[in-house]
């Protein structure tokens, strides 16, 4: 069964742009993975700081192998003091 992820970043103040650049850079190699069907990034229009992937993956399995891939360990280690928070909505779509 399909997984859906919408992940929620929030830039510390100053680093949005950073982040958005580092954001960017992580869709290409994303998409290419395996099971990857969707994942798309989004900026809240009324609050710059915040950005939001929406993600559909084959399953969870996959989109936890995603978590561990090179380029995301990579993208956290290199952007850990530009986030100010995560937060993580694992669904299943219904309709």
């Amino acid at each position: 069964m399909a997984l859906t992820v919408v992940a929620r970043i929030t830039a510390v103040a100053g680093e949005e742009e950073a982040l958005r650049q580092a954001l960017e850079d992580l869709v290409a190699p994303t998409r290419a993975e395996a099971g990857c069907l969707q994942y798309d990034l989004h900026r809240d229009n009324d609050a710059p700081g915040v950005f939001l992937f929406f993600e559909i993956w084959e399953s969870r399995a996959l989109w936890q192998d995603h978590m561990s891939a090179p380029h995301i360990l990579a993208h956290q280690a290199a952007t850990g003091e530009m986030v100010a928070d995560v937060a993580l909505h694992e669904m299943t779509r219904i309709a």
